[in-house]
Parts: C-alpha cells; structure tokens; sequence
C-alpha cells in the first residue's frame, strides 16, 4: 500500500476510533485529539486536572479502542521503583526469576505522578526515554507501541515532589482538563447512573499503530515549516533577539531543542490525521501550545500579574 492510501486509511481509522472512544467518554474532544496525536507521534503526555474529570476512564477507553494492554500504577510517597520495573525473587529451584512489573504493558497511566520521590520518578522516565528498562544489569525491551500517560493533581500540592523541568521535558504534550459544559455533565450523568453495558470494539493492533507511527515519520516537510517550529521555539527563550516582550518580561526559562522536534513530529501527525500529505504552519500552530505549555518557565512577576503560559505563548503564535 503506498503511503498516500495509508494516510487515507488513518483518515478513516481515526474518524472511526473517535466515535468508539464517545461511547463512553461525553466531550473532551481536544484533550482526546492531543492523546491521540501523541501515541501516533510515538510521544507521551502529561494531563493536568483535578480529580472526577474521567481521566482513568478516558485512557483505559483509548487503549480498549486501540486494543492496546493498558495499566494503571497509582503513585504514592512510598512507592519503590522495584514496585513499577519488576523484581527477581527466587524461586523453588533457588533461581533466580524475574517476575514484570506493572511497566510491562503498552499503555501506562501514572496516576498522580508528582506523589512519589524522584527515584522512582526517574525510573519511569528511563522507560519513556528508552523504551526499555534495566534491572539487576539486564536490560528488558518494553512491547511497542509504548505510551505513558501521566496525571497531576493542580490543586493540593502539601507532600508532592514537582517533577523537574528536564523530567517535564520528556513529555511531548502537556494537556490540560476542564470541567466538562452543562449539558455535557447532565449527559455523563445519565450514562453513568444507569445499568447500560457499553461496549468498545478494538479498531486496531499493536503493528498496524507501529506502521502508522513510522508512516508519520516519513512524511516529508517543506523548510520553511521546519524553520518556522524553531523560530517559534527560539522566541520563547527571554534572551534570544526575535522574542516578544511578553518573554522578555514574564519567562525565566524557555524551550529546548526538543519541543522545535516535537513540533514538528505533532503537526506530521495532525496533517496525516486531516489527510494531508505534508504538515504546513498551521499544523503547527495547531499542536503550540500542547508542546510548549510545560516548557516555558513563568517568573514570579507573571504569577503575581496573572497572567498565563497559554497567553504568553498565543502572544507569539
């Protein structure tokens, strides 16, 4: 199949996977497009809401839609890193064995991940980054595709550990929750206080994301998009002669190189996900703020004048 009729067929699969997830999720369309758009960039996302806004629900629906094994670790102060990689135990021939952790599965949703120390942070994060995970000095491959979605919870902050600005980093998208409409919480209402059975049919398998994920990789993109994503980019960082004074005055830290990758990598899959066959400036304007969201640094006079991340990188969109 040539790559024109791929993009086609994702055309069709996403429209098709889009209905699937709304039979049990009421709204949230961009949030889900986001989730979406990063497990086909093969990237992953950190969702940020507070608590009964559906966001267990939400993934374990994508991942039954996708027909992808999903797993739920729900970080805690006290959780080791041996308790999401697995450990060797021995067993009744005083072997060695090593017995998987909870990592072990192709779509993870780390549950309040600012709950837990920095250890066992990072021993997440090196599964993200590496697709892989070491233990005792093996090194175990993790099944592709492979996709962490991490919660935070923005309001009670008393006894969590910030996840560091180069931990943040390797999430390619941040997405943040709203409270759902009027007429979307009466809907969620009704569909969840009755004994309907709803059923999600799997749309997919792990190959088929594999191929699709690689087919966004070989879509080409023309110069000036590529120098467009960096020049975006390079404006967010305060000391850099394109930015705004928005930057200038509000930002202490901005992004790094790999949000200009991410961006480009986002709007390939936005343009294939709209049937086009090449992403132009508006794709990446599209997935902006997703990707910058968590990497651009407000200093306190932008805390104490109110004024948001969303509005500074609008600013210079």
């Amino acid at each position: 199949m040539s790559d024109v009729e791929e993009i086609n067929k994702l055309v069709q699969k996403r429209k098709e996977l889009k209905k699937e997830i709304a039979k049990i999720i009421v709204g949230q369309e961009e949030v889900i497009d986001q989730i979406v758009l990063s497990i086909f960039s093969g990237g992953h996302a950190l969702l940020i809401g507070v608590p009964g806004l559906a966001k267990t629900l939400m993934v374990n629906t994508i991942s039954q839609a996708l027909g992808l094994d999903f797993k739920r670790i729900q970080f805690t102060p006290d959780l080791m890193p041996s308790d999401i990689l697995g450990s060797e135990i021995l067993d009744e021939n005083r072997q060695f064995k090593f017995i998987k952790g909870p990592i072990f599965s192709n779509i993870i949703l780390a549950d309040e991940i600012n709950r837990t120390p920095p250890k066992t942070q990072a021993a997440l994060l090196e599964a993200m980054q590496e697709r892989a995970v070491t233990i005792a000095g093996y090194n175990y491959k993790l099944d592709l595709p492979y996709f962490v979605l991490a919660t935070q919870n923005p309001i009670e902050q008393e006894g969590t550990y910030p996840l560091p600005e180069a931990q943040l980093d390797r999430f390619m998208f941040s997405v943040k929750l709203d409270y759902p409409t009027f007429e979307e919480e009466v809907q969620v209402v009704k569909n969840t206080t009755s004994n309907s059975d709803i059923v999600v049919n799997p749309l997919f398998n792990s190959q088929e994301i594999i191929d699709f994920q690689q087919l966004i990789r070989r879509i080409p993109v023309a110069d000036n998009v590529v120098e467009y994503a960096v020049t975006l980019v390079s404006k967010t960082r305060p000391d850099n002669s394109l930015s705004n004074d928005y930057v200038k005055n509000y930002i202490d830290w901005g992004a790094g190189p790999r949000a200009s990758q991410n961006l480009i990598l986002a709007a390939k899959a936005n343009a294939a996900f709209n049937g086009k066959f090449s992403p132009d400036i508006e794709d990446v304007k599209a997935v902006a703020i997703g990707i910058l969201r968590h990497r651009v640094v407000k200093n306190y006079k932008a805390d104490a004048e109110g004024i948001s991340i969303e509005k500074i990188i609008e600013s210079l969109l």
